[in-house]
């Protein structure tokens, strides 16, 4: 497997030149978490290793070249023996690009478990849904995914895997500080160890970094762990995955069956045309089986079970936000086809004219008689939400027939119709509404004034 990153120990006394000593490559890593973070294109990297040292002083090599490593982040941790090992500090030699150096002090021989934290970009993560339907479109089988992308330079074997759910602003972009031609601008410049350790601890705090844990075991199914981080969320994948450079994992995250949805198509024609759209909706909560955390954001994909052979069918899709705990989402699964509402005007007139002193009209009212077409050609129940917006907020309306059966002002110039449709069913519905123009609209108000 191809390696962009190389690390090597360095067994000289510190007057000897660079050029003349002999490397030792070190073992693989042991351990590698990644913490990705979506919103910033960061990731913090805990590479856990095992070194060889000897007793006295030692020297660490670390090369980032290809890869999208930020060197200001370096970071390095004994897990054991720390009153013994002294990380002295890291320096950048003049004139050589890519390459840092560790120069760490062993009070012991032998090998000694180190951490090596980093900050990187080129990592991603995205979440993607899949909903399958039941026959009666009662409720819902809701399987999540995550997609990571790896584009960082760098090969990560065994990685524990965690994800990041929030906003975060930073000075300095990783990606620009990698592409730096020497870590801190200019040759020669360094910073110790101490003051990186302070400055890597902030990132890892930030974001909620925990120690690392080995799992050889075999890994049947994957889970996420979720974490609250105050503004932030944490999703731990369970167990290792490999994803070397320039790959995609999709890794499974979870799976709830029977969520209660409601479907319901909406016609409103000043907003999306003469045609029907259809909306699905649940809600985040335990009434749903869902609730325990928030839900990443993401595109849903939609399907219905058709027959006892779990043949499915092609429902719509759509994108969504984060969905907080306790908080319900509606969803656009775009046009339809099987459900038609035909918005008919059957009559209009102008009455009640108003004079001003002149003889010019100034007041009337404009009468408009409508009929709405409902059909449902599906063999299953359908509710429908019909919606009219009128260009003013004088108007009063008349329901013809059983209408007023379904009607139902939303606001001052919005009124909706909500039906539930039979199976392979019509309905029609007549109103009357009139809008009062110009000085009408003096009636209309003192109309409404009158108890």
């Amino acid at each position: 497997m191809k390696k962009f990153m190389l690390l090597s120990l360095i067994f000289a006394a510190a007057t000897v030149a660079v050029a003349k000593i002999d490397l030792a490559t070190l073992p693989e890593r042991d351990v590698t978490q990644l913490t990705i973070y979506n919103s910033a294109d960061l990731t913090l990297v805990r590479d856990a290793r095992s070194l060889t040292l000897k007793e006295g002083a030692n020297r660490l090599q670390f090369s980032w070249a290809n890869t999208l490593i930020d060197p200001t982040s370096l970071s390095m941790l004994p897990k054991a023996h720390a009153d013994k090992i002294d990380v002295a500090d890291l320096s950048f030699p003049p004139r050589v690009q890519n390459l840092g150096i560790w120069n760490i002090h062993s009070g012991i021989g032998g090998s000694v478990p180190v951490e090596i934290t980093y900050l990187t970009s080129g990592l991603s993560w995205r979440a993607f849904y899949m909903g399958t339907l039941t026959e009666d479109e009662k409720t819902m089988r809701l399987e999540g995914y995550v997609v990571v992308n790896n584009n960082s330079g760098e090969d990560y074997e065994n990685a524990e895997t965690r994800l990041i759910v929030g906003q975060v602003n930073l000075l300095d972009r990783i990606a620009e500080l990698a592409r730096r031609q020497y870590p801190y601008g200019r040759p020669g410049e360094g910073i110790v160890t101490d003051e990186r350790e302070e400055a890597t601890t902030g990132i890892r705090r930030m974001l909620g970094a925990s120690s690392m844990v080995m799992d050889s075991g075999v890994v049947m199914r994957k889970e996420i762990i979720k974490e609250g981080l105050s503004e932030y969320f944490l999703y731990t994948i369970e167990g290792t995955e490999t994803i070397p450079h320039t790959w995609s994992k999709r890794l499974p995250s979870f799976e709830t069956d029977e969520i209660p949805v409601v479907n319901l198509y909406k016609f409103e024609e000043e907003r999306f045309g003469p045609t029907v759209i259809r909306y699905l909706s649940f809600k985040n909560d335990e009434d749903h089986k869902l609730g325990e955390t928030p839900i990443p954001g993401g595109m849903l994909k939609v399907y219905r079970t058709v027959d006892d052979r779990q043949h499915l069918s092609y429902e719509g899709q759509s994108e969504f936000k984060y969905i907080p705990v306790g908080q319900e989402v509606e969803l656009n699964l775009g046009e339809v086809s099987d459900v038609i509402v035909e918005s008919k005007l059957m009559d209009e007139k102008t009455d009640n004219y108003r004079f001003e002193n002149r003889g010019n009209i100034n007041g009337w009212d404009r009468i408009q008689t409508y009929r709405l077409e409902v059909k449902n050609t599906r063999r299953l129940p359908v509710k429908i939400e019909i919606k009219r917006n009128f260009p003013t907020s004088y108007w009063m309306m008349r329901n013809l027939a059983d209408a007023a059966e379904y009607y139902e002002k939303v606001d001052l110039d919005t009124v909706k119709y909500t039906l539930t449709m039979e199976p392979q069913s019509e309905k029609t519905i007549e109103y009357v509404v009139t809008l009062y123009e110009g000085t009408r609209t003096e009636d209309w108000t003192r109309m409404q004034r009158q108890p």
